[in-house]
This record gives structure tokens, C-alpha cells and sequence, in this order.
């Protein structure tokens, strides 16, 4: 979907991590910009960079351990056709911890293990391993 810009960052970096890239653009806003902070802070991707005044793009170097991409896999949870909202009690480890979940809550986008610490629910974007 064009105007999903979750959809287009987690594939862009699915398809990228695969065929093995350096780096990937997509375009940019101020929540791309959060989820990418987080993912950063989780280690799955190196740096980025925001470039562009009216239309704004990002540039994502992509973080590869022994040659083989850190991102194995990513999966959309929450859609614009079906929110998924979960409490504190209901979070679990993504891949038995070898992954993070992505969510969206009051105090901003944090992964799902920040927000079980802080005691917050909220609506998970993705999950990536």
C-alpha cells in the first residue's frame, strides 16, 4: 500500500537485508524516524540519515554480522485494517528473544520489552527478528 509507510520501511528492509545491500531510501516522516531510533537503540541497523527539505528521504545502512544480514525476517502486526492493541500482560518475547516488537504508546515508540518494564500497552507495528 502506497500510503503505508510502515508497510514500505519493514519491506524495504526485508528486501534489502536479503539481497544483501549495503544501504536502502525510503521516504521519511517523524514516526519512520522514531521506529528507526528504536531499531538502532535494538541493534538492527547501523546508522541513518535524513536528507531532503521539502520531500524528505532516509537513507538506512543496514547492520551485517559475519556477512549475513541481522535482519532475518519482519512481520507487519497491526494494520490500518486491523489495529492490534495489547496490554502489559499480554506481551511476549518475539522469537524467544532473539527478535524485538515494535510498538507505538504514550510515551512514544519503544520495543515491546521497554514497554513491559515501564508498565505501558499499546498497538504493536511490527515484529523483526
Amino acid at each position: 500500500m502506497v500510503g503505508d509507510s510502515i508497510s514500505n520501511l519493514i519491506n524495504g528492509l526485508k528486501i534489502a537485508s536479503i539481497a544483501k545491500k549495503d544501504s536502502v531510501s525510503i521516504s521519511s516522516s517523524k514516526m519512520i524516524e522514531n521506529v528507526l531510533n528504536t531499531l538502532k537503540k535494538s541493534g538492527f541497523i547501523s546508522d541513518f540519515k535524513v536528507s531532503g527539505e521539502k520531500k524528505k528521504t532516509v537513507k538506512i545502512d543496514l547492520l551485517y554480522v559475519d556477512g549475513e544480514p541481522k535482519i532475518k525476517g519482519v512481520k507487519r502486526v497491526s494494520k490500518y485494517s486491523k489495529r492490534i492493541y495489547k496490554k502489559t500482560k499480554e506481551l511476549r518475547p518475539v522469537k524467544s528473544n532473539y527478535g524485538v516488537s515494535i510498538m507505538t504508546t504514550q510515551k512514544g515508540i519503544m520495543t515491546g520489552a521497554e514497554a513491559k518494564k515501564a508498565n505501558i500497552g499499546g498497538e504493536i507495528l511490527f515484529e523483526i527478528w
